[in-house]
């Protein structure tokens, strides 16, 4: 597979739906909105994108399955395309800039391609496994920040599973304490994507389903980052839980981490 070829592809599908989410943003309603769940919003936009993706992605490699996040289409296979048309649908909805369509193709379990489009500013990071990771056609890095107290943090709040709560809240009270902030942009697609580019230098959320974090990690990892779940594990894409650092506060990030959500 020229998964090379096939990033510059998904790249291309991702720019178009894109340009289909900014215009609706343009004379987007509040009176459209859907309730999925407590603060688990959609729209029509959330639908139509997914399912001119899956579409799309359907006729570039017609052997793999799906796991999306409305359902368009539902079947695994040992490839799978792995689709959030619409991450961070209640900043578009409140029209807050950042949210971004996620596009990631897994083997067995392991994320091969990713692609983040942050539509509000035009960014487009990508990368494919041992290939690097990219913004815009430029390679990008994690930051050399290299200790926790001189750290810029990234997370998202819980909005409706708050059975981790206390051990959440323990957390921010530490990392405010000892870094430099933290930063809640409500897209954790484009929170990885920060991490990858230096702009943030560790992020960790939990409650997050695939679509959300797959293409996000691979590129964070390609960009010279590390991705584990909160015991320092590799269940990050189905556990619903994830922390990303660059390479030199990984150890004291994780520790305090690890250390807060402890599993009793």
């Amino acid at each position: 597979m020229d998964l090379k070829s096939l990033t510059v592809q998904v790249i291309e599908l991702a720019k178009n739906v894109g340009s289909f989410i900014r215009e609706e943003r343009e004379t987007f309603s509040y009176d459209v909105v859907e309730i999925k769940g407590l603060n688990d919003l959609v729209s029509y936009v959330d639908k139509t994108s997914e399912k001119k993706i899956v579409e799309q992605l359907a006729i570039l490699f017609p052997d793999a399955g799906f796991i999306v996040e409305e359902n368009t289409r539902s079947e695994k296979r040992d490839y799978n395309w792995i689709v959030d048309p619409l991450d961070g649908t209640t900043n578009f909805i409140h029209g807050i800039p950042c949210y971004a369509i996620s596009i990631a193709l897994e083997l067995n379990g392991e994320v091969i391609l990713g692609v983040v489009y942050e539509v509000s500013r035009d960014e487009c990071f990508y990368a494919f496994r041992s290939g690097g990771a990219f913004l815009n056609d430029k390679q990008i890095h994690v930051s050399n920040c290299k200790q926790l107290s001189d750290s810029l943090i990234a997370t998202g709040f819980p909005i409706y599973n708050f059975s981790r709560l206390d051990p959440f809240v323990n957390t921010l009270t530490h990392l405010m304490k000892h870094t430099h902030g933290i930063r809640r942009i409500g897209a954790a697609a484009a929170d990885l994507c920060y991490l990858a580019c230096g702009r943030v230098d560790a992020f960790f959320e939990y409650n997050l389903n695939p679509w959300d974090v797959a293409a996000g990690a691979l590129i964070v990892q390609e960009a010279g980052g590390t991705i584990s779940d909160f015991n320092k594990g590799t269940n990050w894409l189905f556990g619903k839980e994830i922390m990303g650092t660059n390479s030199y506060i990984k150890e004291e990030f994780q520790n305090v981490i690890q250390t807060n959500f402890a599993k009793i």
